[in-house]
Parts: structure tokens; C-alpha cells; sequence
């Protein structure tokens, strides 16, 4: 819903590793017939969908897109700019009628179906068109050995708490286990009207509330969703605890109402307005608390693990993925504007902007002035195992979105949790 080069040793933690798939013999990428068709040097105009820019100080995106074109006089950037939740659904739907912008922002769980659709450009030929050397890459995300997207800045999701209203609660600090989240997400709710514990999107249009606020509970204590790559559902104890936890939340009245109908932006628009005392979510959401609200106090920490938990923790990742679309036809020149972005000094200013991780390892954020609050979820982040176990899985976005059919029957009562979770796994095996 996912920042130091100069720890690039420790960072190769960081690297996901791309899922290799088999890819249908039917299916071919036919972006090599358009990508490259302009020479290099005519002048052309890209266009760049993403969210990242609503997302930074404003501006900020803007200045580095100038910044390349003074390099590159011959190339215009045009940025197209949505939030998150509407960009996915507006990228599928290009992919499908083939209108994907020339450069198109990623996130993980959508790399496999466009991929699928023959709607990517292949990477790996651009990087070697390029004569791109690769190893400064934190990471690359594909199939069958070759690199559909590649994550330009990495993000972690920890825990937000709204000082205010944890103290209005008579509670002193973060909650560090399930049974203290818990507790204090009902106590929250029960203390102040019109005000909920938690914050957390159960919705299926966009689906990333499974990774984002229900297995992630698992990967925090060291737990995990899959068995040699595959699904792993069934009398899965860290699973089903987690996914127990969040029911009797809902049930218990201690998440916002409406959970079903939310989406991820409406975590941030809500605690920035005082109706939440906690949300998990990205630390590029920093910037967007404090324009919307200047004086408001917020913790982060790390999120929550089973009582007992003593190994290292698990810290949900994201990405703001980058590709180029198949039909582009300038590939050449969309993948400049790329390697300009993963260049050393660049990748260290846009991750700095963002709040996140660079994706290029030798890349070294300025701390200089930074939000106190990056630098605390940087020292969370060096303690503790990135995952995000959907990062390329293939239908992400289905497996979610049938998690959380599944999950809304339990929530209603129509059926336990192990039958929820059967149910589940084998839905999941069926995609892979």
C-alpha cells in the first residue's frame, strides 16, 4: 500500500527477490517492436503516470523532471499524477485497452497481470540496449529471468499513534505485542466518542488491506503465508492469530466504521483529522500528516508482535516501482529518464523527498533537516527483516482480493476462521 546507501552491506537485506514464473508460450511481450523507434537524439515527450508526486513536497517530482530534461534537452517529461488507489485501477484498465502511459509507476502486486497482458516492456533488453551496468540495483522485480520493474524508492510500514488521543486514553506509550494493541484499540474507542482505535480498509476494489493491515501482523512475529513458494493457509498458527486479531477488532467495534468500504488514502485522512488513534501504514504518508495537519503529535514505532515474540521482527515493505509500457515507442529515451532516476545523487535526493529507502545501493539519503520521524523508522528498519511475501506473487491483486471475500464472512460469522482460511488456500492454489 515500502533509505541509506552509505549501509548499502546492510541493504542487501532489503533486496526482494524476484519470483521467477513460467511465462505461456503464447504469450510474447511485443514491447521490443515499438520501444526504441525514435532515435536518440529527436525530440519526444514521455508521459509518466504515478502517485508518487501527491505523495511528496509539492513541487518536488516536478524539480527532478526538469532537472533530467536540462540534460537531456531532446526528451519532455509530461507527469500524469493520481493517488494511489485510483492510479490502479486506472493502470489496468490502460494496460487492457493498451493506452498505458510511455513510463508507467509500479507497485509489486501489479507487475504479474500486466505482465501477463503483454503490456511491460522487457527491461533487461533495455538495460542492455544501454550498456547499463545493474549491480547498483537494490533490487529488480520479474519473470523468467528477466526485469519488468524495477523498484525506484523502498518504503517501510510501521506504526502511527496519535499522541493526543493515546493519552486521552490513559495510555502512556505505543502498543508492542497483539494483546497490548488490542487492548489499547478498544480502550481508544470506548474513552472518546466519535473517535475508533484503529483505522483499517477491508475493502475488495483495492485489496492491499490483506498485506497491509492483516498479514502483516504475521510477518511482524516472524510468521509466514507461504511453504516453498506456495500458499500456506491451513493450521497456520501466526495466520489465523492474525487474522482472529483483526476480527475481533471489527467485531468489537474498535476499528472505524465502514472498514469494508475504506481504501488506503482514508487511513491518512482520518487520523490527520482525529478520528483514529492508530493506523499502520507508509512512512511516505509523513509528508501528508504534517501538510495536513502541522501541530499534530504522532509516534511511530514498530508494529506490534504476538505476546512471546522474541526473535527479530518482521517490517512490511513497499515499493514505487517503475516500468515501461510495451507500446511505447521510445523506449530509448524513457529508459534515460530511468537510469537518470536510479543514478547515485538522484536516487539519494527522491528517496530523501520521499521518506524511503533508495533503490540504488550506493545511494545516501541527506539527513540533513529530515523529519525526526524518518530517522526513527530508519533505526526500527536496521532492527528488524523486511517482507512483503505478495511482491510479485502471480494475480496478487486476486489472491487479496479473495483473502478478504473470505475474511468478511468470518467477520459476519458465516464461517470459522480455519474454514475461512481452507477456503482460501484453495482459492490461492489455484493461481498458482
Amino acid at each position: 500500500m515500502s533509505k541509506e546507501a552509505r549501509i548499502s552491506r546492510r541493504r542487501g537485506r532489503w533486496v526482494f527477490s524476484a519470483i521467477a514464473v513460467a511465462a505461456s508460450a503464447a504469450l510474447t511481450l511485443t514491447g521490443c517492436s515499438g520501444g526504441g523507434a525514435s532515435s536518440a537524439d529527436q525530440k519526444v515527450t514521455l508521459t509518466f503516470s504515478q502517485w508518487w508526486a501527491p505523495e511528496m513536497p509539492k513541487g518536488a517530482l516536478q524539480d527532478i523532471v526538469n532537472s533530467f530534461e536540462k540534460e537531456h534537452p531532446n526528451i519532455t517529461v509530461k507527469l500524469i499524477s493520481a493517488p494511489f488507489a485510483s492510479l490502479q485501477s486506472q493502470t489496468i484498465s490502460q494496460a487492457a485497452s493498451g493506452t498505458l502511459p510511455d513510463i508507467v509507476g509500479l507497485d509489486g502486486s501489479w507487475v504479474n497481470p500486466l505482465y501477463k497482458q503483454g503490456a511491460l516492456y522487457n527491461l533487461s533488453d533495455a538495460m542492455k540496449a544501454a550498456k547499463y551496468d545493474d549491480s547498483e540495483l537494490a533490487s529488480q522485480v520479474g519473470f523468467s529471468g528477466d526485469t519488468y520493474m524495477i523498484p525506484v524508492v523502498n518504503f517501510v510500514y510501521p506504526l502511527f499513534t496519535n499522541d493526543q488521543i493515546l493519552a486521552k486514553a490513559g495510555i502512556s506509550a505505543p502498543p508492542t505485542t497483539w494483546s497490548e494493541f488490542s487492548a489499547d484499540a478498544k480502550k481508544i474507542s470506548q474513552s472518546e466518542s466519535g473517535v475508533s482505535g484503529w483505522v483499517v480498509p477491508l475493502g475488495t476494489t483495492n485489496p492491499n488491506g490483506v498485506q497491509n493491515d492483516i498479514l502483516s501482523w504475521a510477518w511482524a512475529s516472524g510468521g509466514t503465508m507461504l511453504s516453498n513458494g506456495k500458499p500456506d493457509l491451513t493450521g497456520n498458527a501466526d495466520v489465523s492469530g492474525a487474522v482472529n486479531m483483526v476480527k475481533d477488532l471489527v467485531n468489537s467495534k474498535a476499528v472505524l466504521p465502514g472498514a469494508n468500504g475504506l481504501q488506503e488514502t482514508d487511513k491518512v485522512t482520518n487520523f490527520v483529522n482525529g478520528r483514529v488513534g492508530m493506523m499502520i501504514d507508509s512512512l511516505a504518508h509523513v509528508t501528508t500528516i504534517t501538510q495536513g495537519d502541522p501541530n499534530l503529535k504522532f509516534t511511530v514505532s514498530a508494529q506490534p508482535t504476538k505476546d512471546g515474540y522474541t526473535g527479530t521482527k518482521g517490517m512490511l515493505t513497499a515499493s514505487w516501482g517503475i516500468g515501461i509500457s510495451a507500446k511505447t515507442k521510445h523506449a530509448t529515451q524513457a529508459w534515460q529518464f530511468i537510469q537518470y532516476l536510479m543514478s547515485k545523487d538522484t536516487n539519494s535526493k527522491l528517496s530523501t523527498l520521499a521518506n524511503g529507502f533508495p533503490g540504488n545501493k550506493t545511494s545516501t539519503p541527506d539527513f540533513t533537516g529530515a523529519d525526526p520521524h524518518f530517522k526513527t523508522a530508519f533505526g526500527i528498519y536496521q532492527k528488524s527483516r523486511p517482507v512483503n511475501e505478495f511482491t510479485g506473487l502471480p494475480a496478487a491483486d486476486q489472491l487479496m482480493t479473495s483473502f478478504l471475500t473470505e475474511f468478511q464472512k468470518a467477520v459476519a460469522g458465516q464461517e470459522s476462521t480455519p474454514t475461512m482460511l481452507k477456503n482460501v488456500q484453495a482459492q490461492w492454489k489455484k493461481q498458482f
